[in-house]
Parts: C-alpha cells; sequence; structure tokens
C-alpha cells in the first residue's frame, strides 16, 4: 500500500479512538465505549520517512534522484530519525490504546522491540536492545553492529501510531542513501542476509503477529 494512503488510514482509527476516549470522559464507566485495537501489517513502494525531529541531512539524496530509484519522501508526526520502508520489509502500525494494557510509552517500545526479538529467536537469531537506541540490533557490542528492526511511535491520550519496520527480504542498498536513523557507524540488515536464504513472508509475518499478541 502506497505510505500516504496507509498514513490516512491510520489516522482515521487513530483519531476514532482519541474522539471516543474524549466522548468517554463525560459518560458513566457503565456506558464507556472502547473502539478495537488494531495492528495492521503492510509493505510499502520505496519511501524515505523523516521524523518530527530528524535531521533532513541524514537524506543523502536529492528529488531527481529520489524518482530515479522509484523511492518518495516525507517528513511525519513520528519519533525518531530518516528510516526506509519498502517491498519484503515488514511494517507494523499498532493502534493501540495503551491504557487498556497498563502501559505506559516506555513499557510499549519495550514491548514492541521484544516481539521483533522473539520472532528473532524463532529463527535461531539472536537480536538485542542497544543502549540509547530503539529497535533491534545484532551483536551489538562489536564492530559489526547492525540494525534489523527499526521503530518510531506517536502517542496520543495513550493511543498509539506509527510503529516499527522489520527487515525481512528488504532490499538493503536503499539504506546507502540514508544516515539510517541518524547513525553514520553502523550498519543495517534482514532476516533474509543473516539466514543466508529468503524466508517465507507469510510465515513470519504469523510468527510475528503471535509474539505480539503473547505481549499484549
Amino acid at each position: 500500500m502506497d505510505y500516504q494512503n496507509s498514513w490516512d488510514y491510520q489516522v482515521s482509527l487513530f483519531s476514532e479512538r482519541v474522539n471516543q476516549k474524549l466522548i468517554n470522559r463525560n459518560l458513566p464507566n457503565d456506558q464507556h465505549i472502547y473502539p478495537d485495537n488494531h495492528l495492521l501489517f503492510v509493505e510499502h513502494p520505496h519511501v524515505y520517512t523523516l521524523g518530527k525531529s530528524g535531521n533532513q541531512n541524514n537524506l543523502l539524496i536529492d528529488d531527481g534522484f529520489l524518482k530515479k530509484i522509484n523511492a518518495t519522501y516525507y517528513h511525519i508526526d513520528r519519533g525518531g530519525d530518516i528510516t526506509y520502508h519498502g517491498p519484503g520489509q515488514i511494517v507494523g502500525y499498532p493502534i493501540f490504546d495503551l491504557e487498556q494494557f497498563g502501559m505506559h510509552i516506555k513499557q510499549y517500545v519495550f514491548a514492541l522491540e521484544q516481539a521483533i526479538i522473539n520472532t528473532l529467536e524463532n529463527y535461531g537469531i539472536s537480536g538485542e536492545r542497544l543502549p540509547g537506541a530503539t529497535g533491534v540490533w545484532l551483536e551489538p557490542d562489536t564492530k559489526k553492529v547492525r540494525k534489523i528492526s527499526a521503530i518510531g511511535v506517536k502517542a496520543s491520550r495513550q493511543v498509539t501510531m506509527h510503529g516499527f519496520a522489520f527487515n525481512v527480504s528488504t532490499d538493503l542498498n536503499y539504506f546507502n542513501y540514508i544516515n539510517p536513523c541518524g547513525f553514520q557507524d553502523k550498519g543495517v540488515t534482514s532476516l533474509a542476509k543473516e539466514l543466508g536464504k529468503e524466508p517465507d513472508m507469510a510465515e513470519v509475518k504469523m510468527r510475528l503477529k503471535e509474539n505480539i499478541v503473547s505481549l499484549f
């Protein structure tokens, strides 16, 4: 799905949830309405997105080159710096009411990271956290440190949108045109690269969904 179309869809679900929470404040507890939580999985055409506090200089190419590589660019309202989305990458957009899960935002990000870590473990790969940086990394304490999943979220009235990107069989060449997440000294990788073969995308999605469900 096109990035703008999926962003608009997220906003519609997010707004429904936030607006209902505002309505609930003026109703007795036994009359509160709770819209469904949603977990969206999508693959995007080639696109670069920059978080609200990101540095545009981390996009290393101009508009002409963007067109040449069939990519688009958006400055958006999530946290984090610049990242890439494209085919072969699972982008997850949870529209969750953290109040229902008894979580604050740091616990939520930790749980998203854990879901990716648990999914990697299903494939015999050890994913880890890197202090001071969100996302999931491989060999974070070595010079081979590389990122396999980026996380950038937004929350209002404890309702979330945006989410994570998990490189499954992504064309990693597209990361050469940015400083991923603002880092110039750390690599990126994919599940396919680490396994030495292309995994079944449907199976990865199923395992990832199950791991998210188990944590929420």
